[in-house]
C-alpha cells in the first residue's frame, strides 16, 4: 500500500482520488447475480459519480443508467450509453430541460408531480411531427406509509387525472418509481413494502414496469450492518414472479455500487498536538467529501505506512484536519491512528460515492485529479484543476 500510494501521488500529486476497477466490477458482478428475476434491468445512478471512464465500466457490465438531471443524460450519453439505455426520475424540469430529455430520445421517464406530468405532455405535443420514439412514463410514488415524508411522487389518488392527462397526448402511464429515500442499509425497509408497492402498481391499467428505485446504502462502518442484496433480490423476485404479468423490473443502485471502489489519498502538512490528542492537517478539505452529515458521517482512514510501522507503533486519538480555516473542516474525528509526520500519506477509503460528485470549490481550492487503477495499471481519468479553473466563465474587466 505504501509505495503504490507513494507512486500514484509522485506521478499525479495530491489529493488524489483513486478508483479500483477490480474491486467495482466485482461489486456490480454481485449485485447483478443477487436479482434473480429475468426482466431485470439494473441501472446506475450516475449522481453519485458521473466520470465518463467509471461509466463505461458499467455499460461493459450490461447495465444502464439512471439519470436525475438533464446533466446525468448528458454524461450517460458521452460514456456511450444509447438513449433507450437511460431512465430519467427527477423533479423540477422545466420546459427547455423537458424538451432537451425528449430530443436526445430518452424513453422511460418517471415523473414526480402532475404538475411536471401536464408540462411533458405539453411539450411532447409540440414536438408533434418530429422523429422521437414514443415515451413510457411512470409516476414516482408518495405513499407515507411505505415512502415517509417525502416531497417526492404522485399520491395514488391522484393517478386517475395522471393517466387522464398522459392520455389526452396520446399516451399511457405504464410505469410505478418507488423511492425509499437515500443511504438505506436496512433492508426490511425494502423487503417489507414489496407487497405494498407491487399493489398499488396493478391500479394502473397499463402497467408494464416497476421500478424499485435506489437510495440503497453503503455500510461505511465497518461491521455495521450492511444491505441485504441476495435477501432483497431473492424476495422481489419472488413477489413479481407470483404475479402473473410479464413485467419489468429496473434498479437503481448508487452508492452501493460505486462507493467502495474509490480512495482519497492526501499528504500530510502538519501535525501538533493537544494533549493526548494527535491534530493532523493534510492538503485536502471537506470540500472534496461528500456533507458527510447527508451521505454518511464517517469515512475509515488509514495510513500509508509499513505494516510493520502500524502494527508496532502505539495508537493516539487523532483528528485530521483540512486546509482551511473552516471550523468543521474535519475529515476525521478521534480517529485510531499512530503517530504521523509531515509527508506521510493517509488515505480515506470508501469515496466513490459522492466525493468528487459533490466536491466544490469551497474556499477557492481547485479540485484533485482522478485516476483508475486496474490491477497493475493506472491511469488518468480527471485532470487536475488550477487556480484559473476559479475565473472560468467570470466576467470582468
Amino acid at each position: 500500500m505504501l509505495h503504490l500510494a507513494q507512486e500514484l501521488i509522485n506521478t499525479y500529486g495530491s489529493p488524489l482520488y483513486v478508483y479500483n476497477a477490480p474491486t467495482l466490477r466485482e461489486t456490480i458482478a454481485r449485485i447483478t447475480q443477487a436479482i434473480p428475476y429475468p426482466r431485470t434491468h439494473l441501472h446506475f445512478a450516475t449522481v453519485t459519480n458521473g466520470n465518463i471512464a467509471l461509466l463505461q465500466i458499467f455499460q461493459q457490465a450490461g447495465w444502464g443508467l439512471h439519470a436525475n438531471t438533464p446533466g446525468d443524460i448528458y454524461l450517460g450519453l458521452k460514456a456511450g450509453f444509447l438513449p433507450s439505455q437511460i431512465v430519467y426520475s427527477g423533479s423540477n424540469l422545466n420546459s427547455t430541460e423537458m424538451e432537451q430529455v425528449l430530443t436526445w430520445g430518452v424513453t422511460t421517464l418517471n415523473l414526480d408531480s402532475i404538475a411536471q406530468l401536464q408540462l411533458f405532455c405539453q411539450v411532447y405535443q409540440t414536438l408533434a411531427g418530429t422523429e422521437h420514439t414514443i415515451p413510457r412514463l411512470g409516476l414516482r410514488l408518495n405513499l407515507p406509509d411505505v415512502t415517509g415524508d417525502s416531497r417526492i411522487g404522485v399520491r395514488p389518488n391522484e393517478f386517475p387525472e395522471a393517466i387522464a392527462i398522459a392520455a389526452a397526448a396520446g399516451l399511457t402511464i405504464s410505469g410505478l418509481h418507488f423511492y425509499r429515500g437515500t443511504g438505506t442499509n436496512a433492508t426490511p425497509a425494502f423487503t417489507q413494502v414489496i407487497d405494498t408497492v407491487i399493489d398499488t402498481a396493478q391500479t394502473l391499467p397499463d402497467w408494464q414496469y416497476l421500478d424499485f428505485g435506489g437510495g440503497f446504502g453503503y455500510p461505511y462502518h465497518n461491521g455495521k450492518v450492511a444491505f441485504d442484496w441476495p435477501l432483497f433480490g431473492a424476495e422481489l423476485s419472488q413477489r413479481l414472479s407470483i404475479r402473473g404479468r410479464e413485467i419489468d423490473l429496473i434498479v437503481e443502485p448508487g452508492r452501493a455500487a460505486i462507493a467502495g471502489c474509490g480512495t482519497l489519498l492526501a499528504r500530510v502538512v502538519s501535525v501538533k498536538w493537544q494533549d493526548s490528542k494527535q491534530v493532523v492537517g493534510v492538503d485536502t478539505s471537506i470540500a472534496n467529501l461528500a456533507v458527510l452529515s447527508v451521505h454518511g458521517g464517517y469515512r475509515e482512514i488509514i495510513t500509508c505506512k509499513e505494516d510493520r510501522e502500524v502494527t508496532q507503533s502505539p495508537l493516539h486519538p487523532t483528528d485530521i484536519c483540512g486546509n482551511t480555516t473552516y471550523s468543521r473542516d474535519y475529515l476525521g474525528k478521534n480517529c485510531q491512528l499512530p503517530a504521523l509526520a509531515i509527508g506521510d500519506i493517509i488515505a480515506i477509503l470508501d469515496v466513490g460515492a459522492y466525493g468528487y460528485a459533490m466536491s466544490s470549490h469551497f474556499l477557492h481550492r481547485p479540485r484533485p485529479a482522478e485516476i483508475l487503477l486496474d490491477n497493475s495499471q493506472h491511469k488518468l481519468i480527471r485532470q487536475r484543476e488550477y487556480y484559473s479553473v476559479l475565473l472560468d466563465n467570470q466576467v470582468f474587466n
